[in-house]
């Protein structure tokens, strides 16, 4: 923090000495976490949070110290970016939670209770910050827009349990397998990335999405794997080193969900493998899934191939490199690009059906 501190009282720096090292005693991980200038940093801080609560207790006004908990978090949640912010509340909340313990320290046993009310409110307030992220506006309109939100906060909060609830209550309010894919988890799951890709949730976070997110998936399989098959056959794969394979996933199991023999053969799928599969499983149609735009170049080499090969052959590309071009899909030899893989079942029931 950029302000000086001045006129502390000697007494008030042996406390706040107290509960700094009491602080580093009972999580260990801030000695991993902290280097020497975030030490510091985190020893001045606790001296304005002294201050603050102090004008809040004076002026009996706990509003004042939690607008301050909150602006800090999020101060300390733009200063840290290596922690995700459950991270960061873990350790507001420590801190706060060992100052309750030393508020007869500073301000006696008349006044302690009032201190410990507005710490107690700085607490709530803080762990209600964490779900306060901001998001892109797009994230917040269409359908089902609560339930995405509340399932993203969730996956942010790295409560497993959380999320899985969110999906099977939506499942048991009947909403339809598609739209959970398309409407929850395939536009959270954009957020996700756009989230790390500001830098404000971390790669470790990201990850931890992706995968819960995947084991998620899974719930649905007993159903989705039950149709009535109606001899059809898609084959999708995320092209070249390209390693984001929820898409590619979620077009396989929604085709799969309506009948088709989905053939899925993953991330990182060269494209000389990819040519041995369609030999050996002769689909009827083609999806291939890019996310990274570093990829498009090998997955345009990929399409060319597969239609040199395959003249007659149906193909699909999709993902979120395609949206960083400038419609460069429309000067490729493909038969179709879309981003959501209800309106590509859409248009493959009816192209299969003419072939």
């Amino acid at each position: 923090m950029c302000l000086l501190l001045t006129s502390i009282e000697p007494n008030l720096i042996s406390l706040a000495q107290t509960i700094f090292d009491s602080q580093f005693a009972e999580d260990p991980r801030l000695v991993v976490e902290m280097d020497e200038r975030r030490k510091r940093l985190m020893f001045e801080d606790i001296l304005y949070n002294f201050s603050f609560l102090t004008t809040a207790v004076n002026l009996e006004d706990g509003t004042i110290f939690t607008n301050y908990a909150v602006w800090l978090y999020e101060l300390l949640c733009n200063l840290m970016k290596d922690l995700d912010r459950d991270r960061i509340k873990d350790q507001m909340v420590g801190h706060y939670c060992i100052l309750r313990r030393f508020s007869q320290k500073l301000f006696g046993e008349d006044r302690s209770d009032l201190a410990n009310t507005y710490l107690d409110q700085a607490i709530k307030a803080t762990e209600m910050a964490v779900d306060n992220i901001e998001v892109s506006p797009q994230f917040l309109q269409g359908r089902h827009q609560k339930i995405r939100r509340d399932y993203l906060n969730a996956l942010l909060r790295s409560d497993t349990n959380r999320a899985i609830q969110i999906i099977r209550d939506a499942e048991a309010q009947g909403i339809e397998i598609d739209q959970i894919y398309e409407d929850i988890i395939r536009l959270t799951m954009l957020e996700v990335g756009e989230l790390c890709h500001k830098n404000i949730i971390t790669v470790d976070k990201e990850h931890y999405c992706t995968s819960t997110t995947q084991m998620i998936l899974s719930l649905f399989y007993p159903t989705i794997f039950s149709q009535p098959s109606k001899q059809k056959k898609i084959l999708t794969c995320c092209i070249g080193s390209e390693l984001h394979e929820m898409g590619g996933r979620m077009v396989s199991d929604l085709f799969e969900y309506h009948g088709w023999e989905s053939i899925y053969l993953g991330a990182a799928v060269p494209v000389a493998s990819l040519l041995h599969a369609i030999e050996e499983h002769t689909p009827d149609l083609v999806a291939l899934s890019v996310t990274m735009p570093q990829y498009l170049g090998i997955c345009h080499e990929a399409v060319v191939a597969l239609r040199n090969a395959h003249p007659s052959l149906l193909i699909a590309v999709g993902g979120r490199a395609f949206s960083t071009s400038n419609a460069i899909y429309t000067r490729w030899p493909i038969d179709i690009y879309t981003e959501l893989a209800t309106e590509l079942l859409y248009w493959a029931e009816k192209a299969v059906q003419r072939q």
